[in-house]
């Protein structure tokens, strides 16, 4: 579970349910790992040290992204249904 406070905590559960639809998993614990294994990236439960900050990066990023583009079209398709 991330350290960073929550803004809106009752939003928690969507947010990890969100996170485990974009990245093709059923648990959002498993959300990261699965997107490092699909770019190669060896991040492992714990300790982390060895990975450059590229590599944390492109895992962070491509899953923040996926979760902002999936909210954008979720947007889009209520407004459109207005």
């Amino acid at each position: 579970m991330s350290k960073r406070k929550i803004l809106v905590p009752e939003a928690r559960d969507a947010m990890d349910q969100l996170k485990a639809k974009v990245s093709g998993t059923l648990d959002p614990k498993e959300a990261k790992y699965e997107v490092a294994r699909e770019q190669g990236i060896p991040l492992e439960r714990g300790y982390n040290g060895k990975l450059t900050s590229l590599q944390a990066g492109k895992v962070g990023g491509k899953l923040g992204g996926n979760m902002v583009k999936e909210l954008v079209r979720m947007a889009q398709e209520n407004l459109n249904k207005q």
